[in-house]
């Protein structure tokens, strides 16, 4: 509930009023006909089981979520999300009121009593540090008055805590009939544990080419019938566009590299008002860069240093390499055109190096479990450095072993860091040392044995950039082609697809569009196309040209599939194999009817297998995959039987159980049996819902409004 989990985010004030408004039950008539559930208001969002969802509760709920959901969740995100509790609710709800079940006042009361936030706030405790209702009654009745907002948003809270009280009750009644016997547990214990191992050969299926097996449309239609659940599909619609992308052609990006480059050197100016030429400094030149930067770049001047790596990798080389006051330039980063200017180098200004400290109590920022004293911390440093010098000793195994400081964990690594970061004897030692070189030194937090990883030069570059952005006259041809594109499309006898390969286009399929989709692969966001997609005024075959991130899409209705039975084209694509694989193993079967192991290895040039301590809960055989069917199977034969020939998942299956072994009895099979029922009472939520929606009449009528 959004008002119980900000009351930790918001500030001091917001807290008090949000905190406060969960106890607005008391005064706000839920419990009556004043409250958010009264009756049916305006257009209907949808229906479920006869019941109409108001839109205007639902706009309500989605304009309390868009206030409090951050800016990264789409607004079809947060339709969604409203939707699916509501659809949740309303279908528990009729289960509850169907039952009787019903909360008290003093339930809530007590679920808000337990939380902290308002337990155990000062505001709302009387002298003896309880919870005061009076208090708490009297600021709901001010926020009632004086804070509107806050009190609306505490109707959908309030509404939403006693649905959920309600619904614990509810599953809590389905869970007390979810059990498991120890007998249950016994059966689940050595399901998992007893073993076998058998012999067996396997005929695949890929040993058949699916061209030789003729599958006939009735026997498709006759499988989807037979398995209705399986085949039923959502609304949906296929759609194809060609996407004309708003970027610069390569006029722009010669204009945008001379603009650049006529900003390198030094340009004379006529001023009217003087009457005289001036000499323009340009950026070879210019003194003070900072403000050249800003006159004249799309970025502004960065002072800091940098290493190579942290430099544009196809350049680098290049730019570490200028001397002082020389340009590189220009050159394409991306989508922009830059010229570097080298303004100072640090060779070795960057040192990576590891540590182990060694503090001691009465140090800076020392651990108070730390008791040692500065003695004993002297001596174990000297102990540390002497097996850090070691040959071969693993410098970071000692830091995790035996340093106090916080990067123990990753082995004493501290980074990359430039002068003047560390405390200042730590800092002349990591700089003043050559790389590789092993020491001790002291500084306010302890001993550190430091070794000096590696160093790295940086440089300081002033970098003049340009955006590489299409032209008006870019983007002006660019609506001119979607335009003509969109009428010889709508025009032409040919298709869409004929007319774009006419005009070197690529056409991009999008298939199975759901009436709620919002994003398309390579647009993004774009509700409006999927709108005009299952618009009853679209027909089949329409085109229209639609404006889209940073350009234009011509997009047209290809396919069009209603809600119910697949049509056995549709459904042919998972049904055809599953078919084929049934015949091949009628074909495989009799063809190797009556022979032995031997022979039917023999006759399909395959081999005899083993695979050994398999389970039926892990029935994995290697080299064939998951087969439930044989390895069930397995398990009640005797050793030494040999079974019939077994449709597999990977092929048909002939095996001998070579040996079986039991798992050891156990005294008690208490802990499997009370592992199922967990197991049970963790699904039972989403079982219930899952279950209530699959047999529910539901009507989503939200692609009308949104």
């Amino acid at each position: 509930m959004a008002i119980l989990e900000n009351i930790r985010k918001r500030t001091t004030v917001l807290i008090l009023i949000i905190g406060m408004a969960l106890f607005a039950f008391v005064i706000s008539g839920i419990f009556t006909s004043n409250g958010l559930s009264g009756g049916k208001v305006g257009s209907s969002v949808g229906e479920i089981n006869g019941e109409e969802i108001s839109i205007d509760v639902f706009r309500q709920q989605l304009e309390r979520a868009t206030r409090t959901s951050g800016q990264n969740v789409s607004s079809m995100q947060l339709v969604n999300s409203i939707w699916t509790q509501l659809e949740r609710n309303t279908l528990l709800d009729q289960q509850i009121s169907a039952l009787g079940i019903d909360i008290e006042q003093d339930q809530i009361i007590e679920i808000i009593k337990n939380s902290p936030g308002l337990a155990q706030n000062p505001q709302f405790v009387d002298e003896n540090g309880n919870f005061d209702e009076r208090r708490f009654r009297e600021f709901i009745l001010e926020l009632k008055v004086n804070a509107p907002t806050q009190y609306q948003d505490w109707l959908q809270d309030e509404q939403a805590i006693i649905e959920n009280a309600k619904q614990q009750a509810y599953f809590n009644l389905v869970r007390a009939g979810m059990g498991a016997t120890l007998k249950e547990g016994e059966l689940d214990y050595k399901l998992a544990n007893n073993k076998v191992d058998i012999r067996y050969v396997r005929v695949p299926y890929t040993s058949i080419p699916d061209s030789t097996i003729t599958v006939t449309k009735k026997e498709i239609e006759a499988y989807i019938k037979e398995n209705e659940k399986k085949y039923t599909q959502e609304r949906s619609r296929d759609i194809q566009f060609v996407y004309f992308e708003e970027g610069p052609s390569e006029k722009d990006v010669e204009e945008t590299k001379s603009a650049i480059t006529a900003l390198l050197d030094d340009a004379v100016e006529y001023s009217a008002d003087k009457d005289k030429t001036d000499t323009i400094a340009g950026f070879r030149n210019t003194k003070d860069v900072e403000a050249f930067l800003s006159r004249h770049s799309d970025a502004k001047y960065d002072s800091i240093f940098k290493a190579k790596a942290e430099l544009p990798a196809n350049f680098a080389d290049s730019l570490m390499a200028l001397g002082d006051g020389e340009l590189f330039g220009p050159y394409r980063d991306g989508d922009v055109f830059k010229v570097s200017r080298m303004m100072a180098k640090k060779p070795n200004g960057s040192v990576k190096a590891s540590h182990i400290l060694i503090t001691y109590a009465g140090a800076e920022r020392a651990n108070p479990s730390v008791t040692r004293t500065k003695e004993r911390a002297k001596t174990k440093a000297d102990e540390v450095l002497k097996k850090a010098l070691e040959p071969n000793a693993g410098f970071a195994q000692l830091a995790r072993d035996n340093s106090d400081g916080p990067s123990a964990p990753r082995g004493g690594d501290l980074g990359y860091f430039q002068e003047g970061v560390m405390t200042p004897k730590f800092n002349d030692f990591a700089f003043g040392n050559p790389v590789g070189y092993i020491g001790l030194v002291e500084t306010e937090f302890g001993f550190h044995i430091v070794k000096v990883d590696e160093k790295r030069d940086l440089v300081q570059l002033a970098t003049l950039t340009r955006d590489i952005e299409p032209s008006d006259e870019t983007v002006n041809s660019l609506f001119t082609d979607a335009t003509k594109f969109e009428m010889a499309a709508v025009d032409s006898d040919k298709s869409l697809s004929e007319v774009a390969q006419e005009n070197d286009y690529v056409v991009r399929p999008v298939n199975r569009l759901k009436a709620m989709d919002e994003n398309l692969p390579g647009l993004g966001a774009q509700r409006r196309i999927v709108q005009w997609a299952f618009s009853d005024d679209t027909k089949l075959g329409d085109i229209r040209r639609f404006d889209v991130n940073d350009g234009y899409a011509v997009v047209q209705l290809t396919a069009t599939y209603k809600e119910g039975l697949m049509d056995v084209e549709d459904a042919s694509v998972t049904v055809l194999p599953l078919l084929r694989k049934k015949k091949k193993a009628e074909r495989i079967k009799t063809a190797n009817t009556g022979k032995s192991m031997s022979e039917i290895a023999s006759a399909n040039n395959t081999t005899v297998s083993t695979a050994t301590a398999l389970t039926v809960k892990s029935p994995t055989i290697p080299g064939a995959g998951r087969e439930p069917l044989v390895v069930g199977t397995a398990f009640s034969m005797e050793t030494g039987q040999t079974s019939k020939l077994i449709e597999g998942e990977s092929g048909v299956f002939m095996f001998e159980v070579t040996k079986r072994e039991d798992a050891p009895e156990l005294d008690n099979y208490s802990t499997y049996a009370n592992s199922l029922q967990s197991g049970l009472a963790a699904r039972v939520a989403n079982a219930l819902v899952n279950a209530l929606k699959e047999k529910a009449e539901i009507e989503d009528n939200r692609s009308v409004f949104y």
